[in-house]
């Protein structure tokens, strides 16, 4: 399975932010959209991506001050990026050994989408299934 698999099932819905907007419409949002993370953009541009984690990490550094901060100013600049063609596997284990949940989908330098930890483990399980289930009537057959 591909992350192209991934971004065709989730649909192709992207949620992005900009980079001037304050923590606390960062937080909106990510309520908003019931999500954990958002890739950050600048005049149309990819320049990082902010988590959940971001924000708990620096309003333990900064204070309730952190609300009324830029996006710019907290998220993550340097972040690594999937494209379509990668193999899920893969990306799994980038994700488990680097400790990042959401990775952008990049392609010819245009967002694609975002996939999720979750979206990996999902596609893991569905995957899974489809297995058994041809396991199963391979059986039934014999």
């Amino acid at each position: 399975m591909r992350i192209a698999d991934i971004l065709r099932n989730k649909g192709n819905s992207i949620v992005t932010i900009d980079a001037h907007t304050t923590v606390n419409g960062l937080l909106c949002d990510l309520a908003r959209h019931n999500i954990g993370a958002m890739v950050v953009v600048d005049d149309d541009a990819v320049v990082g991506i902010i988590s959940e984690r971001d924000v708990v990490r620096r309003l333990h550094e900064r204070g309730p001050d952190l609300l009324g901060i830029q996006v710019c100013e907290v998220m993550t600049a340097l972040m690594y990026t999937c494209v379509p063609a990668d193999a899920v596997d893969s990306i799994a284990a980038i994700m488990t050994e680097r400790r990042i949940r959401h990775l952008p989908v990049i392609e010819d330098g245009n967002l694609l989408g975002i996939v999720s930890i979750g979206d990996v483990v999902k596609s893991r399980i569905d995957e899974l299934k489809s297995e058994r289930d041809q396991l199963e009537s391979y059986i039934d057959q014999g």
